[in-house]
């Protein structure tokens, strides 16, 4: 038990670090907002890596190494599942925000509703349910919502053999309800239309020719979909309270969604 939780310990800041590295604010050549929401904050600055493969920013330099950068250490490691979320069910326990970890059943997930189906099981431990589910060429996206349909935090299905736990990034490390900082209530300064503006200016800060869709507020953050002619190519994070971004390197190539 000590292992697990050291190894949990260990997840935890790999995260935070990726945090720093993609969208820290101070200290990192990121900015911080300032000012009244009424006006459009400043635009923090970190890599991005559109599309498969190593991730990159729009110059080709490889992104710094963590979390972002695929499934992470130990994260799908089929000798870590019980031990790193401590044993049985894989609670990190109601402190740590509940159950972010549902162990693989051995079964790979090729479709989208093979991902539908684990993540419902998933979202059934929380009180939640699934909506959109996105296939990448590394793993499967869910959102989670609310019974009541609002917008939860987002998790990630493992296609070799149907692991699923909240997404690392944004959800793991800025959801105040289902997040490390579970209970914390930051002032949530940046509306959906500053989010989508913030996003679309750091794409182009970062000579990106992609746009940003529609925002989707989850507790202390918004996720937005990158475009490319119409077309989905990734996503991206703001931060409600701060107007930090992180861009979701750990997909690949997107594929294919189902709405349902």
């Amino acid at each position: 038990m000590i292992r697990g939780h050291a190894r949990v310990a260990a997840a935890a800041a790999l995260a935070l670090a990726g945090a720093v590295a993609i969208g820290g604010c101070g200290g990192n050549g990121s900015t911080s907002i300032g000012g009244p929401a009424s006006h459009t904050p400043a635009v923090s600055v970190g890599p991005t890596a559109p599309g498969g493969g190593t991730p990159t920013v729009p110059d080709g330099t490889p992104s710094p190494a963590g979390p972002t950068s695929g499934w992470g250490p130990d994260m799908w490691n089929g000798n870590s599942g019980a031990s790193m979320m401590g044993g049985g069910g894989g609670s990190w326990g109601p402190g740590m925000m509940g159950n972010w970890w549902l162990p693989g059943n051995g079964t790979r997930v090729q479709t989208l509703d093979q991902a539908r189906q684990r993540a419902t099981a998933f979202a059934d431990r929380l009180g939640l349910r699934v909506g959109e589910i996105m296939q990448f060429s590394r793993n499967f996206y869910a959102e989670l919502w609310t019974t009541d349909g609002h917008p939860a935090t987002e998790a990630l299905v493992n296609p070799t053999d149907g692991a699923v736990q909240i997404e690392y990034g944004p959800a793991m490390m800025w959801n105040t309800d289902y997040g490390m900082h579970y209970g914390s209530r930051s002032q949530a300064r940046i509306s959906a239309t500053q989010a989508r503006s913030i996003a679309q200016q750091w794409l182009r800060d970062h000579g990106n020719t992609l746009t940003a869709g529609d925002p989707e507020p989850y507790p202390g953050y918004y996720t937005l979909h990158t475009m490319r002619e119409g077309k989905i190519t990734g996503m991206l994070s703001v931060n409600a309270s701060n107007g930090q971004v992180w861009y979701h390197t750990w997909h690949g190539t997107y594929i294919a969604t189902s709405q349902r």
